[in-house]
């Protein structure tokens, strides 16, 4: 890589608490290093349409406290073609970028690798709010997204205490369960279930129940993570087995907003500084993970490829806590 004199920075994918700190932490980052940055609106979609915006240290101020994303996000389906590929290579030169920061999950680091391959150098950020990304400990909006959840749980609760109802709480985590078991044991759940465990439904919900029941609760709460089964269906299944009628509740997109909590904006600044660092040091094609505590960077290629998987320690403790029936 040569002298880096001007980078673009886009988010895409699902949208995180945390980006907005991410991105002010690049632009102000790549300034201090005598860089220009180049926003790139609606994530890689953005690239193919020439969608971009020139960022300052003024216009990306009062974000660091907002949730969602000032770049905006989107799934470019043009982006999966060679034609798209070759249309956001095309942008890049227009431009003069020396190089993007992708910010974003799993399919944002895939379209990077693709990129990266026609020579464009990326970087990328790990942002979702399901924390499932291979290479990294920690991904930039999970934390926030726990404490939303939690909070809406914990409201429910206290109408089901009150009415003495069973809940069903269905959260986010389409293949990965590490949001709704954090949850799960935050909120003193009666059963987390998650697409890791796999379901039985008589001993994983309805034993757990019933065992509540005859410890002397009235009131029980069971989180679903979306990859695990429906909640619908679940509380279907639990009203056939013990005759009660359970209160289904969707949590949906309302764990991606609010504003990010003092974990999530600390490490996408981190995040943030580390990515242009790597590109003023002359290196790219790289994801900056959290590992052990401190920032690692790991080639796209290498990092595709690592899995993480769940805590299955967290899941025996979450059993544990139900022991003699759980009264929070």
């Amino acid at each position: 890589m040569g002298t880096i004199k001007r980078i673009g920075v886009l988010t895409s994918g699902g949208d995180a608490p945390g980006m907005n700190a991410a991105v002010r932490a690049v632009v102000r980052t790549a300034i201090s290093r005598g860089m220009e940055c180049i926003g790139i609106r609606r994530g890689w979609q953005g690239l193919i349409t020439s969608d971009f915006v020139r960022l300052s240290s003024e216009s990306v101020g009062h974000t660091l406290s907002r949730g969602g994303t000032i770049l905006f996000t989107a799934r470019s389906e043009d982006f999966l073609t060679e034609r798209g590929r070759e249309k956001a290579v095309a942008t890049c030169k227009m431009l003069g970028l020396d190089g993007i920061v992708a910010i974003g999950g799993d399919g944002t680091f895939r379209g990077a690798l693709e990129l990266s391959r026609l020579g464009v150098p990326v970087v990328g950020v790990p942002a979702t709010i399901d924390n499932d990304i291979g290479c990294t400990n920690y991904t930039i909006g999970f934390d926030t997204a726990c404490n939303t959840a939690i909070d809406c749980i914990d409201k429910l609760r206290d109408t089901m205490q009150s009415h003495e109802r069973c809940s069903v709480v269905e959260v986010m985590g389409r293949n990965a369960g590490f949001l709704a078991l954090y949850v799960g044991i935050s909120v003193g759940a009666t059963a987390v279930l998650v697409p890791e465990h796999q379901l039985d439904i008589q001993k994983d919900v309805v034993e757990r129940i019933r065992e509540s029941r005859l410890a002397g609760n009235t009131h029980f709460m069971i989180v679903v993570a979306e990859g695990a089964g429906s909640a619908v269906e679940i509380s279907k299944q639990i009203h056939e087995a013990l005759g009660m009628d359970p209160r289904v509740t969707v949590l949906g997109h309302i764990q991606r907003g609010g504003a990010p909590n003092a974990r999530d904006r600390e490490t996408a600044t981190r995040m943030g500084y580390y990515a242009v660092n790597a590109f003023a040091e002359g290196r790219g094609n790289c994801i900056i993970a959290t590992q052990e505590g401190g920032i690692v960077e790991i080639p796209i290629e290498e990092a595709l490829v690592m899995k993480k998987h769940l805590q299955m320690d967290r899941y025996r403790i979450m059993e544990a806590m139900q022991v003699g029936g759980d009264r929070k």
